[in-house]
């Protein structure tokens, strides 16, 4: 019986197999050659796919990212509730996502810090895809009269930046602190009541 044919190499493979490579070997250490080993190739087949390492590592950390947008969406898009509610279940899954993030999964973790340290494209697009969620939000709770924001995109982004020691990677080891979700539900409930009309 003939062996059977191999899986083909496809970016999405490639994806995967890099961020298991990632999590084995960190962000700095791991390498295409790697990669290609992990998957039986050369690595010349994997540049086929990806042009460069920078290439290939922003590629996993904005799949890695475009996890955590698809289930923010999904509360920014949910229709029965209100705007402040969702607000507040947003602004939560947002903290929780990024603490589970940076706890189970340390060193895809470290690959997105290292990107955040490089100002890279894909970092800057999923940092304007969650402003546009709370933009939409905020929008949402204004023209229903829930609430009041003179400025929706200025009140999107200082709610993005008001609350980033619970998202921005630099807090990360503050994640940690057993004051924190107390600290998250006092800041959440301060600017919420701000914005209510």
């Amino acid at each position: 019986m003939p062996p059977a044919a191999a899986e083909p190499l496809t970016p999405e493979r490639i994806l995967e197999t890099t961020e298991e490579v990632l999590r084995r070997f960190g962000p700095t250490k791991a390498t295409v050659v790697d990669v290609a080993r992990a998957l039986g190739v050369s690595h010349g087949s994997v540049y086929r796919h990806f042009p460069s390492k920078a290439a290939l590592r922003e590629a996993v950390t904005d799949r890695w990212l475009a996890r955590n947008v698809l289930t923010l969406e999904e509360i920014a898009s949910a229709p029965a509730e209100s705007a402040p509610s969702k607000l507040e279940a947003w602004l939560e899954a947002l903290f929780e996502s990024k603490r589970h993030k940076a706890g189970d999964d340390p060193e895809l973790f470290a690959t997105y810090t290292v990107l955040l340290a490089e100002h890279s494209g894909v970092v800057d697009s999923h940092l304007n895809q969650l402003v546009d969620q709370l933009d939409r939000i905020i929008a949402e709770g204004v023209a229903a009269g829930s609430l009041a924001a003179p400025d929706v995109p200025a009140a999107a982004r200082a709610v993005f930046n008001a609350t980033g020691r619970f998202h921005d990677p630099q807090y990360a080891a503050e994640w940690l602190s057993p004051t924190i979700l107390t600290e998250f539900e006092a800041v959440t409930a301060l600017i919420v009541r701000g914005l209510r009309a």
